[in-house]
């Protein structure tokens, strides 16, 4: 059953450094008394507006430090005064300066941003060969060395299609702790260059806890050694955690885009 009022979509940019993650902390009391997050920040101000309480949806959960240029939301809203676009400044004007507001539209009464949502796009954003300047620190990791793209986008074709991502699932993902699949439909996954700057992007219909910066980690520590794919292929089809490279910190890591 749908909550009434309208569906409004939301189109949602955000600096992570500061953030506990996307998801308000409410199965632990004490916790999201003391957890910023930034689901828990956009439903204050939501509830400023309504004067009650608002649920908001996001189209996935991003760790703590993990920023977003494209993350996707909806809520329902029983304001009719209020044109969609309208909640934009609404909203912008309650939140912090690490939230913002980039679009916002009246979507179908079913729309939901997680289960509408067919894929899910991230990017990981690396300074190479010079030392970053510090306002760039907080959105790129340091790699001292120019890497073999030719050797990392091997890598990335290994991972096309539906993938058992085992080896990359973080401790503690429902994956794991259910015992649910561990197979994701990965549709592309390649590095390139923008001068100095080294980039890698995946999109998947669906990441495990940490899977990204699992997966980043462990091409950029194999591509270190020289290793080939066909080496890295089986290390991936054995599943062993233990075997993966290290998992990458979130600085760097953006939610790029959600496709519906």
């Amino acid at each position: 059953m749908k909550p009434d009022g309208r569906n409004i979509k939301l189109l949602i940019a955000y600096d992570g450094t500061d953030f506990s993650g996307w998801q308000r902390q409410s199965d632990n009391i004490e916790k999201a008394e003391t957890a910023r997050t930034v689901q828990g920040e956009i439903e204050r101000a939501l509830e400023k507006i309504h004067g009650q309480t608002v649920d908001l949806t996001g189209s996935g959960r991003t760790d703590a430090g993990v920023h977003a240029q494209g993350q996707a939301a909806n809520f329902y809203t029983n304001i009719d005064s209020i044109p969609a676009e309208k909640f934009v400044p609404a909203l912008n004007t309650l939140l912090p300066r690490d939230i913002r507001i980039l679009s916002a539209c009246e979507t179908a009464p079913e729309f939901h941003a997680r289960f509408s949502a067919l894929s899910r796009a991230y990017r990981y954003h690396f300074i190479c060969g010079r030392t970053a300047l510090p306002h760039e620190s907080r959105y790129n990791l340091q790699l001292w060395r120019y890497p073999q793209i030719q050797t990392l986008n091997a890598y990335g074709r290994l991972l096309i299609g539906e993938t058992d991502c085992t080896i990359f699932a973080g401790a503690g993902d429902s994956a794991l702790v259910l015992g649910k699949s561990k197979n994701r439909y990965i549709h592309s996954a390649y590095f390139f260059m923008e001068e100095c700057r080294l980039i890698f992007e995946i999109r998947a219909n669906a990441f495990m806890r940490k899977m990204v910066r699992s997966i980043a980690g462990t091409f950029l520590h194999y591509e270190e050694k020289g290793e080939p794919p066909e080496k890295l292929r089986e290390i991936i089809a054995g599943g062993d955690r233990s075997l993966a490279g290290p998992t990458l910190p979130p600085q760097g890591l953006f939610l790029w885009k959600v496709e519906f």
